[in-house]
Order: C-alpha cells, then sequence, then structure tokens
C-alpha cells in the first residue's frame, strides 16, 4: 500500500481506497462469523438483542470516532445500521436452534 502522500494521481488514490475497504469488508465478513458463533450462548431473544450492551457498544464507537478524528454521528448511524442487521441475523440463527 503506498501512503496518501505518495499518491501521483487519483487512480492511484482510488486504488489505495479500494484495497482499503476491501479490508473493511473482510474484518466485517470476519466479526460477522463472531456474532453467529455467539448465538450458542444466548439464552433468550433478550440476550440476543442485548439492548444495554448495544447502546454501550455505540457510546464506545463514537468516542473511537472521535480519536480517529471522525465525525461520532456518521459512525453510529453505520454501526447502529450494522449491528442491526447482525442482530437480526444472529436472532434467525438463534431462534432455529431453539425452536
Amino acid at each position: 500500500m503506498k501512503l496518501p502522500e505518495e499518491c501521483q494521481n487519483m487512480t492511484d488514490i482510488r486504488l489505495e481506497i479500494d484495497q482499503l475497504n476491501r479490508q473493511v469488508i473482510a474484518l466485517l465478513g470476519q466479526r460477522f462469523t463472531y456474532v453467529k458463533a455467539a448465538a450458542k450462548f444466548k439464552t433468550d431473544a433478550t440476550s440476543v438483542k442485548a439492548p444495554e450492551r448495544f447502546q454501550s457498544m455505540l457510546q464506545q464507537r463514537r468516542a473511537w470516532a472521535e480519536v480517529e478524528g471522525l465525525n461520532p454521528d456518521a459512525i453510529e448511524k453505520m454501526y447502529t445500521d450494522l449491528v442491526n442487521y447482525f442482530i437480526e441475523a444472529e436472532m434467525k440463527g438463534w431462534q432455529s436452534r431453539n425452536s
């Protein structure tokens, strides 16, 4: 990977951004495997949704965003959408094992 200051043109910039986005998506895929594995430890629907954990997680992501110079509101929205999708998938897995 080139550092941003090593890029010579927009093509270089776009290639590096695409490479980073690919890594982010791969990491999200890895994260999802942990979400699916967590379902086996959940005892009921409330534990799958874990509303208190969800809120504390969002606050931590906001703090991390600030440290990185990112907009905490944008990061919170992104994680809210992402984690709600993961919770829905985890809930389906949990229900299929517990029905």
